[in-house]
Formats: C-alpha cells, sequence, structure tokens
C-alpha cells in the first residue's frame, strides 16, 4: 500500500491545528513576560526553543506512529495525534508554581528554576503512567473516559476563547461561521482552498480593517526576531531540583491527571477510528516533559484534546509533522512577538471552542446512549475546577479571596465554595471515578460500580482526588462517602442482577477487547 506524507485534508487540519499550537505558545509567552516578568533573552532565547525541540521530535514520532499503525491495518485514513504544550499545565504552572515563588522572592529566575523541576517530575509520573494507564483504560468505562475529557474540553479549552471570542465578536463569530462550514458540513470553498487559513485570513483581514491593530506594534516586535539553538540547562533544573517537597503536592496529581488525560484522549482517538497503543504515547509524553525540562522548558508537552475534529477537517499522517516543524521554526527564530502583533487573538481563538464542541459531542455520540448520565456525571469536577478557578480569580482581582470573604458569606450569596473547590480537586480523576460508578450502576454491574468506588475512597483519603494536597487522611469524610457507596453497590450485587442489555447496534461500553488487541512494542520487537 502506498501512504502519502501529505493529502488534501492534512492542509485544512495543518492550518487548525497549527493555530491552535500557535495560539498555545503566544499565551504562553505573555505569561513568562508579563505574569513571572522573566528576561525577554529566557524567554525567546531558552524557553521557546526548548520546547520547539519537543515540539519537532514529538510531532515527527506521532507521524511515525500514524504511519505505521495504517500500514499494519491497511487503512489510508489513518490521523496522527495532535502533540503540544499542555494547556491547562501552562496556567498551572505560571499561576500556582512560579507566581508565588516569584510574589514571595522578587526572584523571576527562581520561579523558572521551580517550574523546571515540577515539569521535571510531571515527565516522570507520566513515564511511570506509561505503565499503568493501559490498566485503567482496559477496566474503565467508555463514558467515565470521554466524560472527563469533554468535561476539561468545554471548560478549560473552550471557555476562555469563547469569552475572548465575545469581547470582538464582530471579528471572532465570522472566523467560527467559517469553521463550523468548513469542517462540520461537506461544503467546500472554490477551488477547495483550505478553510483553517481561510478563517485566520478572513478574521485578520476584518481586525485591520476595523482598526483593532496597530502598525507601531509590528515594527516594535520585528526588532526582537532573533535566531535561539536549545542548550541543556541542567544547572538550573538541578537547582529547582534541591526544593522539591514543596513542588510533589501539585506535581503527583498533575502527573496523574498528565497519563489520564493522554488515556482519555487515546481513547478519543480509539472512539473516532485510531487505535493506538496507549504506552507507546504516554512513553513519548513524559520523554517530552522530561527533555524540555532538561533543555529549559517548564511547560510540559502532551497529546492533545482534539483527534477526532482533525481526523474529520480530513488530516491524516502528515499535519502533526508540519505542525511541529513549523512551530519550532518559529521558536528558533523568535518570531511569536511578531505574530502576536500581527494576527488579532479573537480570529485566532475559535478554533478551540470548534475543538470542544467536537470532544463534547463525541463524549455522547460514541458511548452507550443509556450511559448519557454517567457523561454528565463525569463533566461535573471539571466544572466544578474551573467554577472555583474563576471565582478565585475575580476575588484576586478585586484584592480579596475566599478565605477572607468567609464560607457563610459566599453561602449568603449562593456560593457553594467549599463544596465546589472540594468536588473539583483532581477534577480529571475525579470525572473518571464518578462517570464509572454511574455507568456501572445503570448497567446493574453493581460489583464493578463498588470497585470504583473503593478507589474513590482511597484515592480522596490520599489527596489525589477531593484534597487540597496530597498528604494521609487527605479528606475522610469525601472517603468516607465514596466506601459508604462500595457497601451500598455490594449489598445490591448480593442479589446477582441481570446486567442491563446492549440495545442494538450500541456502542462498546468497555474497551478491554480493543486492549488486549493493542500492539504492544516492547514485546512485538518493533
Amino acid at each position: 500500500m502506498k501512504l502519502a506524507y501529505w493529502v488534501r485534508g492534512d492542509t485544512n487540519a495543518f492550518f487548525g491545528f497549527g493555530v491552535n499550537v500557535l495560539v498555545n505558545v503566544l499565551t504562553l509567552t505573555s505569561l513568562c513576560l508579563f505574569v513571572v516578568h522573566l528576561p525577554e533573552r529566557s524567554v525567546f532565547q531558552t524557553i521557546l526553543p526548548a520546547l520547539g525541540i519537543a515540539l519537532v521530535f514529538g510531532n515527527i514520532y506521532y507521524t511515525f506512529l500514524a504511519r505505521r499503525l495504517a500500514r499494519r491495518e491497511n487503512r489510508t485514513d489513518v490521523t496522527a495525534l495532535p502533540y503540544g504544550p499542555s494547556v491547562p499545565h501552562m496556567f498551572i504552572v505560571i499561576f500556582v508554581i512560579m507566581l508565588p515563588i516569584y510574589l514571595r522572592t522578587q526572584d523571576a529566575v527562581a520561579a523558572w528554576k521551580a517550574g523546571l523541576a515540577w515539569a521535571f517530575i510531571i515527565g516522570v509520573i507520566v513515564l511511570i503512567g506509561a505503565f499503568v494507564g493501559p490498566y485503567i483504560r482496559k477496566y474503565a468505562p467508555r463514558a467515565a473516559l470521554l466524560g472527563t475529557l469533554a468535561g476539561i474540553s468545554i471548560t478549560f479549552i473552550s471557555m476562555l476563547p469563547a469569552a475572548r471570542m465575545w469581547t470582538m465578536a464582530w471579528v471572532a463569530l465570522p472566523v467560527f461561521a467559517l469553521l463550523l462550514v468548513g469542517l462540520l458540513t461537506d461544503v467546500k470553498l472554490p477551488g477547495n482552498f483550505p478553510i483553517g487559513l481561510a478563517a485566520l485570513l478572513v478574521g485578520t483581514a476584518i481586525g485591520w480593517i476595523g482598526g483593532a491593530m496597530s502598525v507601531p506594534d509590528v515594527t516594535a516586535a520585528a526588532k526582537d526576531i532573533a535566531v535561539a539553538v536549545p542548550n541543556f540547562e541542567l544547572d538550573l533544573l538541578f537547582s529547582g531540583l534541591r526544593d522539591v517537597a514543596p513542588l510533589l503536592a501539585t506535581a503527583i496529581p498533575l502527573g496523574v491527571y498528565n497519563f489520564t488525560e493522554g488515556m482519555t484522549n487515546v481513547e478519543s482517538a480509539a472512539a473516532a477510528g485510531d487505535n493506538y497503543n496507549l504506552r507507546s504515547v504516554l512513553l513519548a509524553d513524559g520523554a517530552g516533559a522530561v527533555i524540555g525540562a532538561a533543555l529549559g522548558s517548564p511547560f510540559p508537552p502532551a497529546v492533545y484534546v482534539g483527534h477526532p475534529g482533525w481526523k474529520a477537517a480530513g488530516g491524516r499522517t502528515g499535519y502533526s509533522m508540519a505542525t511541529g516543524v513549523v512551530i519550532a521554526l518559529l521558536c528558533f527564530l523568535g518570531m511569536f512577538g511578531l505574530l502576536g502583533a500581527i494576527f488579532p487573538l479573537p480570529a485566532i481563538v475559535p478554533i478551540l471552542l470548534y475543538i470542544g464542541l467536537l470532544i463534547g459531542a463525541q463524549a455522547f455520540q460514541h458511548t452507550p446512549r443509556a450511559h448519557a448520565a454517567a457523561v454528565v456525571a463525569a463533566f461535573i469536577p471539571n466544572l466544578a475546577a474551573w467554577g472555583t478557578g474563576m471565582i478565585d480569580n475575580a476575588l484576586a482581582a478585586a484584592g480579596s479571596s475566599a478565605a477572607k470573604v468567609g464560607n457563610a458569606a459566599l453561602e449568603n450569596a449562593g456560593v457553594v465554595y467549599e463544596g465546589l473547590l472540594t468536588l473539583g480537586h483532581g477534577a480529571i480523576l475525579a470525572g473518571l471515578v464518578l462517570g464509572a460508578i454511574v455507568a456501572f450502576i445503570i448497567d446493574k454491574r453493581f460489583v464493578n460500580a463498588a470497585i470504583f468506588a473503593a478507589v474513590g475512597s482511597a484515592l480522596s483519603f490520599v489527596g489525589l482526588i477531593h484534597g487540597e494536597k496530597v498528604q494521609w487522611n487527605a479528606n475522610w469524610e469525601v472517603s468516607l462517602g465514596y466506601l459508604f457507596v462500595a457497601v451500598v453497590c455490594g449489598l445490591f450485587a448480593l442479589s446477582r442482577p441481570e446486567p442491563r442489555v446492549p440495545e442494538p447496534g450500541e456502542p462498546a461500553a468497555m474497551d478491554g477487547a480493543e486492549v488486549v488487541q493493542e500492539e504492544d512494542p516492547v514485546h512485538s520487537g518493533r
């Protein structure tokens, strides 16, 4: 079988995914410069080139995996997994790890060192997860895996872009409409012009004509262009690792989050028809974070949400590699300041809202219809985490905090902050556990539900879910609640009810068989 390196659909996917990664790199650049106040030289000469190395090699690797899968299954419609800087971690490493250290010490380099150590620990945990994750995927219901992924996509991936769109709706909404027509229907532009590129050009033209952009800003940004070659920054990394204990409280649950998110993204790709080996994916994600930290980047890369969207756009194996190479070149040339001055942000972010729509829809389309409630249950912890983040940010902007306002005053205003905070801690794992319990109860598989409830009890007891930090007896009340759920399900299991009969044509609720059939590169000799 002859497998093309580039097809017409790769052009659409390249401009869509490339713009997605471009937005994220522009965002993390701004966070480094204007939140932590890192020197421009550190950002443009070290952090971005280090990220570029991780992106180019990571996307080439995922292109290789896609072509290998295509040849093994004799298919030409395999789509490579998208790979880039992890969006949730981008904000967490800045606001949870680096900013507090900067505010306490007024030393941006000290904050940077802590960020590197944190990213390194995340990578190590993901590498460990490569050997644990496949078993979680094997036994967790698809509704729990896809539901928690959809919760992340709708809240953390889509809501901020949606808000930015409506601040300049006259720029963003035409772009969004073009993307919907081009990517959700079979309507083509004249000459089959790439819809992603057309949307970006239209939005940029509207922004410039409407006066939203500035020529002097472009001129000033052009002066910052300079070639940078990444080097190992082991002294910075080792210096950060000397004070590793305070970082573990967030690194451990977020490392677990990373490999769980990678697992759900692989599940998402499998639902779209491309069944990748999970261990191959997690090993690459973990290695990318470790190598990136050693080169100076505190931003762990990861497989992205959105594979079904790029597959629907016609992307196959070439778009991923092209994105990695182009973004890496832009990092090496220090072009992100200039790009941020040329392209209006509201013309770029609609692609993220489109991805949120696709992933949210997939969670319902590729799970049993009876499991719809389980999908919604898996959403809820992510909604809680997003909501408490919005509350915290609003109070901080007013010079206050939830602790200063007090739980009683917040509850009197209808904001049950303490409950939302507890529910949202470890949201992706909590969503997986909650979604699995609901799915198994719906199927009358009460033993399985009891097992997941017991797992939820153990995870909350040590703070990996529903706990402020990882510690022994982190939240005994929630742990006890899950334990009572396990008892209730165990009692119902004693009646030996017949499991729910699947409806005709119903998608598989469990994926154990698929996982068993996956190729294990460790034992296959490839």
